[in-house]
């Protein structure tokens, strides 16, 4: 546990985490994943857990920070956190939830890129390009990820070298707190691309659909039913580019290895340009790209997100209720692939 007193560390995120860790005392378990040096400072990476640990207990993660640039995804994290440890004081109902649910929390994968002010970490690696995963063809040129250097974006990190210490601690958290558990969903916090909100989920690397898009299929609905008139564009993420070395493809496939596991992963892709072009002065500042800058908007996507992190709190808890089960999961594997994909290609 981190102390109630403890240092600052330069990084106004992290000091934050490390203050609700202390403020939720008991209720809370905070560990280092992960130590990250960078300009002579270290800074060390957290995995803040609540709830209940029992593989039969379903199990939600919340990750952001994952790209130093996209500051939002760590706050909007960090949003929830604060939520969880402030009703904890007098919400009754959030106490009989965590009994049977496991909540963790990594708000701040890279902190070295939050420090730098950079996509890639410190070591100019983009940790959403390192897994160790190909693309079957037609990954999108550079964006997809490349190899050539590391002053460009995108950049995967040496052909056969390890994954970077921020992504394999990212995977080492999954592998623990969430894939030991029969059912789990987690979000990936993002901003930057388009004008839409997006939740993308695998995969990446392919355009196949993964196995568990009846389960995908009937989220995407209770989601439509139960925060009326959202703006997500939930969509498998081949919908939009292929990419190498995706970290949710390796850790969805490690999962789907379980036949008896269900574990859906979603990247909350905020749709950034809608900042710039109703404060266009934003383009001029690399931060101001993938981040609101104006106080009452990005209060505004806060409070918008929290609403979806909420959301996937009670899925959870509730997910018997609505995982289809029988000849009602092939149905619905008839109407995602319908909805999201040229049926013809993929049935047999």
């Amino acid at each position: 546990m981190v102390p109630e007193e403890h240092v600052a560390t330069g990084l106004s995120e992290l000091d934050e985490l490390l203050q609700l860790v202390a403020d939720g005392g008991q209720h809370v378990t905070c560990r280092t994943i992960c130590e990250v040096a960078v300009a002579g400072k270290a800074f060390e990476v957290h995995a803040v857990t609540l709830g209940n640990p029992d593989p039969a207990a379903a199990a939600v993660g919340f990750f952001g920070g994952v790209h130093g640039l996209e500051r939002i995804g760590a706050e909007v994290v960090l949003a929830c956190l604060r939520s969880l440890v402030l009703r904890l004081r007098w919400d009754d109902t959030l106490h009989q939830m965590l009994e049977r649910l496991h909540v963790v929390f990594v708000p701040l994968v890279n902190p070295g890129g939050l420090w730098r002010g950079t996509r890639a970490n410190p070591q100019g690696v983009d940790l959403m390009r390192n897994a160790p995963l190909e693309c079957t063809g037609g990954a999108a040129l550079l964006l997809g990820g490349q190899r050539l250097s590391p002053g460009l974006p995108w950049y995967r990190g040496a052909a056969g070298a390890p994954m970077q210490i921020e992504a394999q601690a990212l995977c080492d958290v999954v592998e623990t707190e969430l894939l030991t558990h029969d059912f789990a969903l987690s979000i990936d916090c993002h901003s930057g691309f388009g004008v839409a909100d997006r939740l993308w989920f695998p995969h990446a690397h392919t355009a196949r659909p993964i196995e568990h898009l009846p389960e995908l299929h009937a989220l995407c609905r209770l989601l439509d039913d139960s925060l009326l008139h959202h703006r997500y564009v939930f969509e498998p993420q081949s919908r939009q580019y292929l990419a190498h070395g995706d970290l949710w493809d390796h850790l969805y496939l490690r999962g789907a290895a379980n036949a008896k596991r269900v574990f859906l992963p979603l990247t909350l892709e905020m749709g950034s340009w809608l900042w710039v072009k109703k404060n266009p002065r934003q383009f001029f500042s690399r931060h101001g790209i993938f981040n609101p800058l104006i106080e009452h908007r990005q209060q505004r996507v806060l409070r918008r997100h929290l609403s979806l992190l909420e959301f996937a709190l009670r899925a959870a808890y509730s997910h018997q209720r609505w995982l289809p089960r029988g000849s009602g999961r092939e149905a619905l594997r008839e109407r995602a692939l319908d909805r999201w994909y040229e049926p013809w290609r993929y049935r047999t």
